[in-house]
């Protein structure tokens, strides 16, 4: 076990958490959940980079960082779902504490409040499993399949999306803790709900995309 790959299991260590303060309501807990996942974001960019930067890839952290990242983004899509989920959304009722569902919407410039719909988790979830049979099939074949353009970029919008997300859950609960009513809260709000919002939206076509052109130019080795 080398530095990298230590940082890959604390990643791992760390996610249960991540997933779980946002359940809890307090803003003290959700802002530490914030924190979490600022954390487990950087460290996810930075272990590779240090592993190639010391020479130290091994076939263990091959295994453990897209395992760590698979794991993480299921964790955090769970509480955000939860949270933002539309009033009476069907699977909302099927999954545990619903009853605070459609709490916590992204609220954008003019008023209008964005939720967590079922299909966009479908799509998301739906294209990470694909991709990871995707991944194992090729690998099986003699076939690296490298990251690419569009598949970076949707994944930098997901960060942005769920970073939104989390830190609008703890501000969201301060404020009603609080009870501060100042303009420029209102204005905070705003803010990281339309880039929240924003990214979602780019973040679904890129899953998409991404998940096309992969299709497309690796498609051949099941063949």
């Amino acid at each position: 076990m080398n530095l990298p790959n230590w940082i890959t299991v604390g990643r791992i260590a760390l996610t249960p958490l991540v997933a779980w303060l946002p359940f809890i309501h307090s803003a003290t807990l959700r802002g530490f959940a914030f924190v979490l996942f600022l954390v487990v974001a950087i460290s996810d960019h930075y272990d590779g980079k240090l592993a190639r930067s010391r020479n130290e890839i091994t076939n263990l952290g091959r295994l453990l960082d897209p395992l760590a990242d698979k794991i993480f983004l299921l964790a955090v899509f769970i509480p955000m779902y939860m949270l933002q989920a539309p009033r009476g959304e069907w699977l909302a009722r099927l999954l545990p504490r619903a009853t605070e569902a459609s709490g916590y919407p992204f609220i954008t410039w003019g008023g209008l409040t964005v939720p967590f719909p079922w299909w966009v988790l479908v799509i998301v979830l739906g294209r990470e499993i694909a991709m990871t049979w995707f991944r194992h099939a090729a690998n099986q074949r003699g076939v690296v399949i490298a990251a690419i353009g569009p598949g970076k970029a949707k994944a930098t919008f997901q960060f942005i999306w769920v970073g939104a997300a989390y830190f609008w859950f703890a501000f969201r609960t301060w404020v009603e803790e609080h009870g501060f009513t100042d303009r420029a809260w209102d204005q905070l709000a705003l803010f990281a709900g339309t880039v929240g919002s924003l990214c979602m939206a780019v973040a679904v076509v890129l899953t998409v995309w991404s998940f096309v052109v992969y299709v497309r130019r690796y498609g051949g080795v099941l063949r």
